[in-house]
């Protein structure tokens, strides 16, 4: 399967604003709602309550176009583990909404919201989450087995082919690199034509090189397919590769910068003051 180029103007870009800091307002504030592939709007999460209370998000308004690659970053306890949670509906925010596709996920039951991962979401993960038993066309596969879909082979060989996996089909987790192991679970996270692939710090645990390597996979999965990554990262080179980066501080989106070099998204990082709550989620 040759890859399918698609391509988005400048005007398709980030909008943000959060209530509780300053707007951040990037290109694209016009275009109809289902040009979104995320949108969350005046959505908090809170932890406890009364004095204790930890405000891991304090109203995040944001829209993200399809077709598009953001990185998220933030200091220790800013909230990036949470804003990701709460946009892929691994948790339920205390207050606002979430539309993934088109769709509200918000008041969705549990077994909706996880039907909905199966076949409309991929996720990768910096500890690559493979059953080592299977092999790693099956683990491919496993998100199709899972939402009661049957297998589909040629899907799963063309996927594999574009991560660079050709012939490796029958081997096991085991026999492969890390960076062999994480091109598989982005094959995964792609099989099913996902509305958003969700990456939590998916080079954290490969070298340099290889890191270099599952980044130009995720960039060509958005130039080349049309897919949607919104990855979570502490490393300012691997948010390079994003078309943009959000930064959160204090469970608000502060600030964005567009297209940036390594060094400016790291100086960015530098001035961001420490979270003024404790016990937050990273």
């Amino acid at each position: 399967m040759g890859l399918r180029r698609k391509r988005y103007e400048d005007g398709d870009a980030v909008r943000t604003r959060s209530t509780s800091g300053p707007a951040v307002v990037a290109q694209g504030e016009s275009g109809p709602a289902g040009d979104w592939a995320v949108e969350l709007r005046g959505v908090r999460r809170q932890y406890g309550r009364g004095a204790s209370a930890v405000h891991a998000l304090r109203g995040i308004d944001l829209a993200l176009p399809r077709g598009s690659f953001t990185a998220v970053m933030g200091p220790s306890g800013s909230g990036k583990s949470t804003f990701l949670q709460c946009a892929a509906g691994l948790d339920r925010p205390s207050g606002g909404t979430v539309r993934l596709g088109g769709t509200d996920i918000t008041g969705m039951s549990e077994n909706k919201l996880t039907a909905l991962r199966r076949s409309r979401l991929g996720f990768v993960f910096q500890a690559f989450n493979l059953l080592p038993s299977l092999t790693v066309e099956q683990n491919v596969v496993l998100p199709m087995r899972l939402a009661g879909h049957r297998p589909d082979r040629r899907r799963a060989a063309a996927v594999l082919g574009q991560v660079g996996l050709d012939g490796l089909a029958r081997r096991r987790p085991g026999q492969l690199s890390g960076g062999q192991q994480q091109r598989v679970a982005i094959a995964r996270a792609l099989v099913t034509r996902p509305d958003v692939v969700f990456a939590d710090e998916p080079t954290g645990a490969l070298d340099t090189t290889t890191a270099a390597e599952v980044l130009g996979l995720l960039r060509q999965a958005v130039d080349g397919l049309g897919a949607t990554v919104v990855m979570v990262t502490h490393d300012p080179a691997a948010a390079a590769w994003a078309d943009r980066v959000l930064f959160l501080a204090d469970g608000s989106i502060v600030d964005h910068l567009e297209r940036a070099p390594a060094d400016r998204i790291a100086a960015r990082m530098a001035s961001l003051a420490a979270p003024s709550f404790s016990g937050a989620a990273a």
